[in-house]
Parts: C-alpha cells; structure tokens; sequence
C-alpha cells in the first residue's frame, strides 16, 4: 500500500519506520504469515502476525510518528496507536479465521526520531472487549 510512490524519510517517517519494523520481523516468516497495510474491520493495520502454528499468539501492530501537537507524550502516542487498533477493529480478519480475541496481542508503537516506544494493551481487560 506504501510502495509505488515517491517518498522520503523526512516527507513520509511513518513509511521509513514501517519498513524497518518489517525488515526487523522478517525472520518470522517461518512462524507467522506477516501481512502489511490490509484492510481489517473498519480501516487498514499497519502490520498482522497470524501464526502458522497454534502454540503462538497472533499480534496486530500499529505505528504513530510522534507529534507534539497531537500526542503530546511519546506515551500518548503509544496509547493513541492501541486505541486505533481497538477501535477500527483490526482484529476482525484474525477472528474470522478462528483465533480467538484472547490469543491476540496488540502492540502500539510510537517513534520520535531515534526514540521508540513500544506498548501492548492488556487483551484480558474489559476495556479491551469488545
């Protein structure tokens, strides 16, 4: 969904951060089925793991750029990237495929320049049922 158009790091970060994350994980291949940019539920995930074996949790993630005027905190950022996951349902495609809402991650990440936070919402709390 990223490729085919002119872009740099400094005019696009999410898609230089995107790619490097995907270049990170590529060596779950032998794991997991790595999906980038679909369309799930209600809008497109950054990035699916669905695990090629039931032993592993599967794991959707999302990616924020910092903004100071709209996250304020790196931390903002983090949760704004798992309420985005949450909300537009990207779980939706995982779930159709019989894995269960509790054998999904979810995983929030936030970069500001060479400064990454990453966190993961608490699947077992009620503010993440549906």
């Amino acid at each position: 969904f990223d490729t085919g158009r002119k872009f740099s790091e400094k005019t696009h970060p999410e898609r230089f951060y995107h790619g490097f994350v995907l270049g990170l994980i590529v060596d779950l291949a032998g794991r997991y089925q790595i999906r980038s940019n679909r369309e799930s539920g209600l809008g497109r995930y950054d990035v699916m793991l669905e695990p090629l074996h039931r032993e592993d949790d599967a794991i959707v993630m999302e990616f924020k750029v910092f903004s100071k005027q709209k996250d304020k905190t790196l931390e903002n950022a983090v949760e704004n990237a798992l309420e985005q996951i949450k909300q537009k349902k990207y779980d939706t495609e995982l779930i159709a495929r019989g894995i269960h809402e509790n054998r999904i991650r979810h995983y929030g990440f936030a970069f500001d320049g060479k400064k990454i936070l990453i966190g993961e919402a608490d699947v077992c709390s009620p503010r993440n049922r549906r």
